[in-house]
């Protein structure tokens, strides 16, 4: 038994030192690498300094462990793996200036961990907005067009819908019930399937004012019995209680009798005006708000509720919206956090880059991409004001598109730029669609010659294969990437609805708050990922470091003598 544990311990100070012996040379070979003459982001050296540096980073990463105080959960709608490449891409060319532009870097390849999640519906192959955010949110999955409940509810079925026990509940409500604040943000309608299904439980994602009740079922549903999104957000719970609301949509609390400050009238048949009574509900701790300006002037300490609609539609792309006075994603979710910050124990917030979405489905992919650069920037940001030992940033998609990157563009090509020529001698670009609008008739022997189209325009359809009025989505899986308190439970490949009960895992709430050990975990057991620029090396002097050779050469002359 002597020797045995003898022989261990052994061998354990062998592993010890050999691994700092490695981690001495690898420094060293760094060094070296990185005062090679002529290194440029062309010559073999530079990329073995990239991966070396790529891998002591990885060295470094610790998975961390304890209570997420905060989650962010920031969702790309659409954002497939293309838009995440051709983001990185498009940003470097334009945003970082970097030479070439495949080599730049999103804020979201920072994170540490990475999975991928599968999508698809009860009843479909492909998902859509809504069932997937019953799924990322709620935790089940459910079927197509229905938000918040179970597959017993079918598309339109307003009885179902009305059943309590068919309701899913959010993540959302979970922290709720924890005390934590809460708050959505978004680029589209605030009563879009994304944002809703954090406080929605309903048959239909467009029944998003009791008028598209009416209106998409001829009068066959009531709309007082079965209640719209925009009511559910503004009355009932947990969106009455949601501290922080921001997106569009404006026209869907509004009676149509009622004309808004863009002139547009509201869409209630009800004569509700909704965003009167939830400035009513809040009193003094409530703000409302509907242009960029004004959300600048929020004084976070000063507001506990704050209502801002700033469209009366979805808020305008990136390259519309300074004319429409629109926010930008990375402003309100600065002002999200700021405001939910103030809760002792913490919060839970839902970022959606919406437009990217609404960008492929009408196939102006650089418009798409555009939106995938600004949901970074957002990223970043929520992160910035975020402590990685108290908060979990999970960073998703619903889903993809029927959108890819192709061809044999020269390194450094503009995305927008044309790849190469067919078979036929005509140009194809890089960017194309498998459907969608846009299509163009050629001649019954060639395609349709796209060398004199305006390719470089942001409101460029790009000519798809197949025809229709709106692009669909993609079924492949979508990436995960996360950091922060066990953010490494996300790698991997999971079903989409495994996400949230991570998230309440981790933060201890809902199915999270009944595991042994919840908020008790010892702070001990706490490890913290260093941070990349960290460039500690072993001590070249050889302080605290051990020689193996010598270590090797003892323990051959020992280990005999304890086996005779």
């Amino acid at each position: 038994m002597i020797r045995s544990l003898i022989t261990v311990a052994l061998c354990a100070t062998i592993v010890q030192a050999f691994s700092a012996d490695y981690s001495m040379h690898q420094a060293a070979y760094k060094e070296s690498v990185s005062r090679a003459e002529g290194a440029t982001p062309e010559t073999p050296e530079s990329w073995v300094t990239s991966a070396q540096e790529d891998l002591a980073s990885k060295l470094r990463t610790q998975t961390k462990v304890g209570v997420a105080k905060n989650v962010i959960m920031f969702l790309g709608d659409g954002w497939g793996v293309p838009s995440i490449t051709l983001a990185r891409i498009l940003k470097g060319q334009e945003v970082d200036h970097v030479p070439f532009g495949e080599e730049g870097q999103l804020h979201v390849d920072t994170f540490p961990f990475t999975g991928m999640s599968r999508t698809f519906c009860v009843d479909a192959q492909v998902a859509d907005s809504a069932c997937s955010a019953t799924a990322y949110l709620g935790g089940v999955k459910a079927n197509t067009g229905t938000i918040g409940v179970t597959s017993n509810v079918n598309r339109m079925n307003c009885t179902a819908q009305n059943d309590k026990t068919n309701h899913v509940s959010s993540i959302l409500a979970w922290a709720q019930a924890a005390g934590k604040s809460t708050g959505i943000v978004t680029t589209t309608r605030i009563t879009h399937a994304s944002p809703s299904g954090t406080y929605a439980h309903i048959a239909n994602r467009d029944w998003e004012s009791d008028f598209d009740i009416t209106d998409t079922t001829n009068g066959e549903v009531d709309p007082e019995t079965c209640d719209d999104i925009a009511e559910q957000l503004i009355l009932s719970d947990p969106g009455k209680n949601i501290n922080v609301i921001m997106g569009g949509g404006r026209r869907k609390f509004l009676p149509d009798t009622v004309t808004d400050t863009e002139n547009y009238p509201g869409q209630r048949k009800d004569g509700k005006n909704l965003k009167d009574m939830w400035i009513e509900s809040k009193g003094e701790a409530g703000k409302y708000i509907e242009n960029k300006a004004q959300l600048a002037e929020i004084d976070a300490n000063n507001v506990d509720y704050l209502l801002g609609l700033f469209s009366h539609t979805d808020i305008g792309y990136l390259d519309e919206q300074e004319a429409n006075q629109d926010p930008s994603l990375e402003a309100m979710t600065e002002k999200a956090i700021q405001i939910l910050s103030k809760n002792e124990k913490g919060f839970f917030l839902f970022v959606e880059g919406g437009r990217i979405d609404h960008g492929h489905h009408g196939n102006q992919a650089l418009r798409a991409i555009w939106e995938a650069v600004e949901f970074d920037k957002a990223i970043k940001k929520g992160d910035d004001l975020t402590d990685d030992d108290d908060t979990l940033i999970v960073v998703t998609a619903d889903h993809s598109h029927a959108f890819s990157f192709a061809g044999y563009a020269n390194r450094g090509s503009k995305i927008t730029k044309f790849a190469g020529t067919g078979s036929d001698e005509l140009p194809y670009t890089s960017l194309s669609y498998a459907n969608g609008p846009g299509a163009k008739n050629g001649t019954a022997e060639h395609r349709y010659d796209i060398s004199t189209d305006p390719i470089e325009e942001v409101t460029y359809e790009q000519v798809p294969l197949v025809p229709l009025d709106s692009e669909t989505h993609g079924g492949e899986d979508v990436m995960i990437f996360a950091k922060g308190p066990f953010a490494h439970l996300l790698t991997g490949v999971h079903l989409q609805s495994y996400i949230p009960h991570v998230m309440a895992y981790a933060s201890c709430v809902g199915s999270g708050a009944v595991y042994d050990g919840c908020n008790t975990i010892p702070s001990s057991t706490v490890s913290s990922t260093q941070s990349n620029t960290d460039t500690t090396t072993p001590d070249p002097n050889g302080a605290n470091n051990n020689n193996p050779v010598m270590i090797l050469l003892m323990t051959i002359i020992i280990l005999p003598f304890f086996y005779r």
